[in-house]
């Protein structure tokens, strides 16, 4: 799994601004209000922090080293005490009339994080104080945050920083569109709402209705397919399309239960074990009697769990035992929803793995 990115200006940002804009002393040491409660909570949601600072002309006779050296370190080492740690600690020390490719709201510092794949830039962000931070971001191609401060203005205080970037809902629009098929799928893991599936088969319509209804989500589906020719690519690819929605929505799955459901229906008896691993693997023990159960061939019932198990790399174990077609198929489905609804609850911000990745 790649890894999110939190970059932070120091001054103003971590530690308060002093009037002659320089923190070259231990007194003038003062912590932003709010910032080290934040910085756990997004510590624990899976970011790891950057410093990236304009130091004007540190090291000069104005604004000797030492003079920056002593008062970084010791917040550093206060950070550090609370349990927060800084990945790098990358300082510009020009001045602006220099015109650095280092300096922010320049890139030149942070240039090795666009060339590593294991960084998740889509998923980072930029916290500062100042326009040139947003810039920063911008340039970055990441989110920025610019901290409420009375000298540069800004909206944002760290508690609702830490709240859009660890509490963010988990949502996800996928387009899936072939030869065959068109489909948009939407969800949202985070948000419970009546769903709205339309595939052109009224009885997968009903079914898919199961999942976003017992899962405790909010499920939109549109899917135009060939239904002139038969039902297997509407039923499969609108599988895919979820799978893929329901991987992306959930993220680096940091919180989740991951686990999950048994359930009876009549004389059936529905039972889907599933696990988020990242690895798909589908075991399906049922049969059915008819060809079809409404609009939907009952060879793709097996079919559809096996699509969406690959597409959103989870394994899912199903076992159904019943008299009746019907039942059983709606009962399996069920029993999915629920399984999903007991995996994908956020229950803290912990990765459920001792591998470090799902």
């Amino acid at each position: 799994m790649s890894q999110k990115i939190l970059f932070v200006d120091r001054d103003g940002t971590l530690i308060e601004e002093p009037a002659d804009f320089q923190i070259d002393a231990y007194e003038k040491l003062r912590f932003v209000k709010g910032v080290i409660p934040a910085m756990l909570k997004l510590r624990d949601a899976g970011f790891q922090f950057v410093i990236v600072t304009n130091q004007d002309g540190l090291g000069t006779e104005g604004y000797p080293r030492e003079s920056f050296d002593g008062p970084n370190d010791l917040m550093l080492q206060i950070f550090e005490s609370q349990g927060i740690s800084f990945r790098e600690v990358l300082v510009d020390c020009s001045w602006p009339a220099d015109k650095a490719p280092t300096r922010k709201p320049e890139l030149g510092l942070v240039m090795h994080y666009l060339r590593d794949r294991g960084i998740d830039l889509d998923h980072s962000a930029m916290v500062g104080d100042r326009e040139t931070d947003i810039r920063f971001a911008e340039n970055l191609g990441i989110r920025g945050f610019q901290l409420k401060t009375a000298q540069f203005g800004g909206g944002w205080d760290w508690a609702g920083i830490a709240h859009a970037l660890a509490d963010a809902p988990r949502t996800a629009s996928v387009r899936r569109k072939t030869k065959e098929t068109d489909i948009r799928v939407e969800v949202d893991l985070d948000r419970v709402a009546d769903p709205k599936v339309s595939t052109g088969l009224p009885f997968y319509d009903h079914m898919l209705e199961q999942i976003g209804k017992h899962g405790g989500f909010a499920l939109e589906i549109q899917t135009t397919g060939d239904l002139h020719i038969d039902e297997h690519h509407t039923i499969e690819d609108t599988a895919l399309a979820l799978g893929e929605a329901l991987k992306q929505a959930l993220g680096d799955k940091r919180g989740i239960g991951r686990y999950g459901f048994t359930l009876p229906m009549d004389e059936t008896l529905a039972q889907v074990a599933l696990d988020f691993s990242g690895r798909p693997y589908l075991v399906f023990d049922g049969s059915f009697q008819r060809e079809r159960v409404g609009d939907m061939p009952t060879e793709l019932v097996e079919h559809f769990f096996r699509s969406l198990c690959d597409s959103a790399g989870v394994n899912i174990n199903v076992q159904v035992r019943g008299d009746n077609d019907h039942h059983k198929i709606e009962g399996s489905f069920k029993a999915l929803a629920r399984a999903l609804r007991q995996a994908i609850k956020r229950e803290g911000s912990e990765l459920p793995s001792t591998k470090g990745a799902l």
